[in-house]
């Protein structure tokens, strides 16, 4: 996307140079990686930084309103909607699509937000070892709004740990060790000193729960929660119902509440007006049809990492939505094949993480992660066997 950057990037790039890139990646914790990490960052100029900050801090306006939890109160499903929910998301992820409007202009697109964690700590590492193995302009910076790697990881600290021991604070999830973002919840472990819990072997006595380190049994105070309800009710059938301890009444705080990953979430889509963001309707409001659905995605409201979404949609597919409440029909984006590589151009995708500390009037950005893709939709099965796509880092220009 700046052209000088990429182009001194790419001459200088060298498969062996990524290929003890990724060695580094591994090297305190092998075989970690459950995704592909890219051959290269994201190089955004400041104009299109100013884009997506601008369409973020938009967006922002809307989730910080006071009608806000008003608008999306049928948004968590009875089924998981859980007790003593906060005030506010401590943590939002916005994407966004690099696109190119009808003048051919770059802009961002949002494509999703979630009111959710993400690779908080892993990027923070990607980002040094990026630097150590590639050349990275001096004037240009993965984090946002002048934070650097101190004062962002002792914001996150803030938000997470607090007041309380790191003992009482847990980073919990399904299967941890199993889960594709693993490395991630290592670093958070690594550098805010917590531990990490799967569900199974979580220990409720009265409203209070607990977790055994060493062998003694420690009390969970605050939750950083990572479990995704929709993962959790594909488990087995003792999984679940192990789950089920999370909807009950329990003396703990969560960081961030789980009811903010369905308020902030395609459900929010539809009440947001801005040049950036695809026009979106519920399902169940549209009157008519529209006759160019080759122009459209269909996705329903409480799936994750893509699933159940359809990019070629047809008449019938709207027809066969049994419960069009909750799915959306969202203007379909067109991703820009921006990144120059050896082969083919890339398509990337940005996500701006935002944080939210208690007493804070709005959440602020901070970090990225960006994806890189060469197929019809940013993942993996939609990019096997291809390269210069997967995980990486947008680098903004100050």
């Amino acid at each position: 996307m700046v052209s000088a950057v990429r182009e001194k990037y790419n001459a200088a790039f060298t498969q062996e140079a990524y290929e003890a890139f990724l060695k580094d990646l591994e090297s305190k914790y092998p075989a970690s990686l459950g995704f592909r990490a890219a051959e290269t960052p994201v190089f955004v100029d400041k104009e299109f930084k100013h884009k997506i900050l601008n369409a973020c801090e938009s967006i922002v306006d809307i989730i910080t309103g006071f009608n806000f939890k008003t608008l999306t109160s049928h948004g968590i499903p009875n089924n998981v909607r859980v007790p003593n929910e906060n005030n506010f998301a401590h943590f939002i992820a916005f994407d966004f699509g690099i696109c190119k409007n009808e003048d051919g202009t770059l802009e961002p697109q949002l494509i999703e937000m979630q009111g959710f964690p993400t690779l908080f700590a892993y990027q923070v590492f990607l980002d040094n070892i990026t630097r150590n193995h590639f050349q990275i302009p001096q004037n240009f910076s993965a984090y946002l709004n002048n934070f650097d790697e101190k004062t962002y990881l002792q914001l996150l600290k803030e938000i997470i740990v607090g007041n309380l021991q790191p003992e009482n604070v847990i980073l919990l999830e399904v299967f941890p060790h199993e889960q594709k973002t693993r490395i991630d919840f290592y670093y958070t472990q690594e550098y805010l000193g917590i531990n990490i819990v799967c569900i199974t072997e979580l220990i409720k006595e009265g409203n209070k729960i607990y977790y055994l380190k060493d062998g003694k049994k420690i009390e969970i105070k605050r939750i950083f929660n990572r479990v995704i309800f929709d993962d959790l009710q594909q488990q087995s059938a003792e999984v679940q119902e192990k789950g089920k301890i999370l909807l009950e009444e329990l003396d703990v705080e969560w960081i961030p509440h789980p009811n903010w990953f369905y308020r902030i979430s395609k459900y929010t889509l539809p009440y947001i007006d801005h040049p950036y963001v695809p026009k979106t309707k519920f399902l169940n409001e549209i009157k008519e049809i529209p006759t160019d659905l080759e122009n459209y995605v269909l996705k329903p409201l409480f799936s994750f990492a893509g699933q159940g979404v359809v990019i070629d949609v047809t008449p019938q597919d709207i027809e066969n939505v049994k419960d069009p409440e909750n799915w959306i029909l969202q203007r379909k984006v067109q991703y820009a094949d921006v990144i120059a590589t050896p082969d083919i151009p890339a398509k990337a995708e940005i996500r701006i993480f935002y944080f939210w500390k208690e007493g804070a009037e709005r959440p602020v950005a901070a970090f990225n992660l960006a994806r890189l893709s060469k197929g019809k939709m940013i993942g993996v099965r939609y990019n096997k066997d291809k390269v210069w796509v997967g995980g990486t880092i947008a680098y903004f220009e100050k």
